[in-house]
Parts: structure tokens; sequence; C-alpha cells
């Protein structure tokens, strides 16, 4: 199935900037010690990744995953290629109840061979 209205989707540089390539964010900077080392996406590369999930929210097939009471949530893991190497990128969506696009929760590498998170 594709994304709900993934054309829509919101994914803030802010998001990425301060969460997913932030070395220094607590519970963050493991994600961003993977895409750097996987990767090498800093946050200087925020928009790169950006546009990379947005293209992803329109055109790939995604997983609904358990639902919140905030509203429904979807899965979509993609592959990423850079100069420096590939990686298998899981992206965390949620489409809340009083809304009817999209919004970026979370993106990780994950292992592309048993689908683990890395």
């Amino acid at each position: 199935m594709k994304l709900p209205n993934g054309d829509r989707a919101v994914v803030p540089l802010e998001k990425l900037t301060g969460y997913s390539l932030n070395a220094e964010h607590g519970s963050g900077r493991n994600k961003a010690y993977l895409f750097e080392k996987r990767l090498g996406l800093t946050a200087d590369d925020a928009a790169f990744l950006r546009d990379t999930l947005l293209q992803q929210a329109k055109d790939a097939d995604a997983k609904p995953a358990s639902p919140t009471v905030y509203g429904e949530r979807y899965v979509i893991d993609f592959d990423v290629t850079t100069d420096m190497g590939n990686a298998r990128v899981r992206s965390a969506w949620i489409v809340r109840k009083d809304e009817d696009f999209p919004r970026l929760t979370s993106c990780y590498i994950i292992d592309g061979e048993s689908g683990e998170d890395s």
C-alpha cells in the first residue's frame, strides 16, 4: 500500500538536524553515528535526506504499524546509496487523527540482512 497522501508528507529539516543526524542528541546520536559511518551523512546533509524521505513517502510501499491514540502509523524501508556506501533506512510516519497527511516521526539505519534495528 502507499502512504496516504504521501505527496503531501511533512519532513521538517529540524527533525533531521536536531535528532536523526545530531551527533550530540541524547537518543539521536546513535542514529547520527550510523548515518555518518555507513553513508557519510551528517547534519549538513539534512536537505538530501529530507528530499530522499519525501520521494519515498510519495513513491514507495508503506506497511501499516500499530495505531496510537494520536493516529495511524506507517513504516517505509528503503535503500540509500551515497559515494561512501549504501544502507537500508527505516522511516516511520504518522497520519494524525485530525490531519490527512503523513508526518515523519523517525528515521534510522537498519540492518539490510535481518531487518533488525542498527
